[in-house]
């Protein structure tokens, strides 16, 4: 066994994460120094170590990669100066020369079953659809549609993890939504996309059927 390695991964362990003003479901799992502000975490959702996430909404069994940062202040673009002395608010100068109201944090918005890579940053007031992977080291600016994999500086659309019909199935089935029970017996396809596909669609076509 490498002593040095135990140690070094203890000592990891023992660098908790920091939550302010955040919500989190009791299954969600935080990493070595992270830090969540002012955001709220689904269902087992983990974020990994070193990472920040300010003003942000994640759903359900999102995961997210070390050194990743989501969301964070904004600066006015169209203004005389983007400097934060210029607007409403406390600010690391603890200075306000003005007092112009200023949206700082825009709210960054994750749906469900969503991947994000290493070393990724997510634009504040950016909104990425369930099902999303988003490629390490990405520089996310704009809005992802869902089970959209995209990725690079900044982040483009390589292509869509499934076709339309079964994104719609998928979608229509919430699954993420479901009680662990119910999870447990559908998990039973879920390395099987297009058998889980065929068994929501029956599963589906039965209640109909119930009210015909």
């Amino acid at each position: 066994m490498n002593i040095k390695y135990v140690i070094s991964k203890i000592l990891k362990k023992l660098q908790i994460p920091s939550v302010h003003k955040s919500i989190l479901h009791t299954t969600t799992r935080l990493g070595s120094r992270t830090e969540i502000s002012q955001s709220r975490l689904g269902k087992y959702t983990y974020i990994g170590s070193d990472c920040q996430i300010i003003h942000a909404e994640l759903g359900n069994f999102c995961s997210i990669a070390d050194n990743c940062i989501i969301g964070g202040a904004s600066h006015p673009l169209n203004w005389v100066s983007t400097s934060p002395v210029f607007h409403k608010g406390k600010n690391i100068l603890r200075k306000n020369f003005s007092e112009h109201d200023f949206n700082v944090y825009k709210k960054t918005v994750i749906g469900h079953d969503v991947w994000i890579g290493s070393n990724s940053l997510i634009k504040s007031g950016v909104s990425i659809g369930s099902g999303s992977v988003i490629g390490m080291g990405s520089v996310v600016t704009k809005d992802i549609g869902e089970y959209e994999i995209w990725a690079g500086n900044p982040a483009k659309l390589i292509r869509k993890r499934f076709d339309e019909e079964t994104i719609s199935i998928l979608l229509k089935s919430e699954w993420w939504k479901e009680d662990e029970k119910t999870l447990s017996t559908k998990a039973v396809y879920f390395n099987e996309t297009q058998k889980f596909v065929e068994e929501t669609t029956k599963s589906y076509e039965d209640r109909t059927s119930l009210f015909k």
